[in-house]
């Protein structure tokens, strides 16, 4: 793997991302706008105080995981990854480079998301809001390399967004959002423990509630991690071309 050629690749990516007005919109402004719908709908309650720093970590992993899952098949499809790996490009590369220029899009997408939701939409926070930003962007980044990894089982466009139900209805169901995981049973409890959103809700709500950052570490340790195994998951499993 090179690191010359994954950079190479981030900014191929991050240039037809800019020339897609229709990406950027779903990235940064359709989140901001189902935030807003929260706080409208609960205007004048503590709802969004507590619930809208778990949703400024579950919207980022969602739709960073449908737009790259379907990004990755349409590169697929239309040839694309076929002929950049007749160049000196490895599977390591394009999937780093892919995940290098999602993750500078999520981060823009966490900055304007938490500037929104804190300066327009008045949630309040205990923690720093640096951390949030950290925690938000990182959930982004798994969201992607999830996406990544998703698409390798996948032969169509319409099959990547069937992927959703499958990978990500379970972790929102399980995270910790709906029922605090100790209420659960046992063996639901033990099966949210391996699912990587559960770590990023979980950290979200120690912020929501919480000034001191040391409770989140361990969270955005075992969310690397995942993100990690993702990202090796979709650069072994990465096809050329769809059959």
């Amino acid at each position: 793997m090179s690191p010359r050629m994954s950079l190479a690749t981030a900014a191929r990516v991050l240039r037809q991302v800019r020339h897609d007005p229709r990406t950027i919109a779903l990235i940064v402004v359709l989140p901001c706008l189902l935030l807003g719908l929260v706080a409208w709908m609960f205007d004048g309650t503590s709802v969004l105080d507590t619930l809208g720093p778990t949703l400024l970590g579950l919207f980022p992993l969602i739709v960073m995981f449908l737009v790259t899952s379907v990004t990755m098949l349409r590169e697929r499809l239309s040839g694309t990854l076929e002929r950049l790996m007749t160049m000196p490009v490895g599977r390591g590369d394009v999937v780093v480079g892919y995940a290098l220029a999602f993750g500078v899009v999520a981060a823009v997408q966490a900055v304007v998301l938490v500037a929104v939701t804190v300066g327009l939409y008045g949630m309040t926070v205990a923690g720093p809001l640096w951390a949030v930003i950290l925690v938000a962007v990182l959930d982004a980044v798994l969201g992607t390399a999830l996406g990544i990894a998703a698409s390798a089982a996948a032969r169509t466009e319409f099959q990547a967004v069937q992927m959703m139900p499958a990978v990500i209805f379970p972790q929102v169901i399980l995270c910790g959002l709906i029922m605090p995981r100790e209420q659960m049973p046992a063996v639901l409890e033990a099966i949210s423990t391996v699912l990587p959103l559960t770590y990023g809700v979980q950290a979200m709500q120690t912020l929501a509630s919480s000034t001191d950052v040391s409770g989140i570490w361990g969270d955005v340790v075992v969310i690397v991690g995942f993100i990690v195994v993702a990202i090796v998951v979709g650069a072994t499993t990465l096809r050329r071309r769809t059959a």
